[in-house]
């Protein structure tokens, strides 16, 4: 179901949210890789890279989520909408955040994750991506063709769902384990810190689903 652009034709802002949608995105293709980087080798030089990457996309979505805030609060575009608008781009934010948080603790606190788990964690991480890729799209869905926006709300269940099954097998994997208390204590912090990511993506893919309701009406 097609409608009527929500911004009257205001292509400036349309391109703006699209740019921003795609910082969102290029933020899971570097958490993507410093991900795999990580469990191949460790903290490296090209993770650091990715590290100091991740933060400069979250800066330039930042700067765009900022601007795109300031039109439409000051234009009267979509007054019916605006207010619900705003608080899922705010939302949106918070997943680049946790790509951000998440490539920097295990840039700090280096996790072992030993050789039985990084299968796991790296399929955890993909889930993870996946999960907030579906998002976006969903995303981009509800401002373009709300037909799709369905869909891909589900995709973000299912891929959220898969990450919770692997977070749980993994963690009590890890607890039946020998290793030490503090050291299953910190894996399993990181599992739910990758988790936390497929959470908030679900969160807003809920969101999406109730204003898709409320555009449609």
């Amino acid at each position: 179901m097609k409608l009527p652009s929500l911004f009257g034709g205001t292509r400036g802002l349309e391109a703006q949210i699209d740019l921003y949608f795609d910082k969102v995105q290029e933020a899971g293709l570097v958490f993507g890789r410093a991900m795999e980087i990580y469990l191949d080798r460790g903290v490296s030089e090209e993770y650091g890279d990715l590290v100091r990457r991740v933060t400069e996309v979250e800066e330039e979505a930042d700067d765009l989520r900022r601007e795109i805030e300031t039109q439409m609060t000051t234009h009267t575009l979509i007054p019916e909408l605006r207010e619900d608008v705003l608080s899922l781009i705010e939302q949106v934010d918070e997943v680049t955040n946790h790509y951000e948080a998440a490539v920097y603790s295990f840039y700090i606190q280096r996790p072992v994750i030993a050789a039985a788990y990084r299968a796991d964690f790296a399929e955890l991480a993909r889930m993870v991506q996946q999960t907030a890729e579906e998002m976006v799209t969903a995303a981009r869905a509800f401002f373009r063709d709300l037909s799709a926006v369905r869909d891909h709300v589900k995709k973000v269940q299912f891929y959220e769902s898969e990450a919770d099954k692997i977070t749980t097998r993994v963690g009590r994997q890890i607890f039946e384990s020998d290793l030490d208390l503090a050291h299953k204590m910190h894996l399993t912090s990181f599992l739910d810190r990758l988790d936390s990511i497929a959470d908030t993506a679900e969160d807003i893919g809920d969101k999406l689903s109730i204003l898709t309701i409320k555009r449609m009406v």
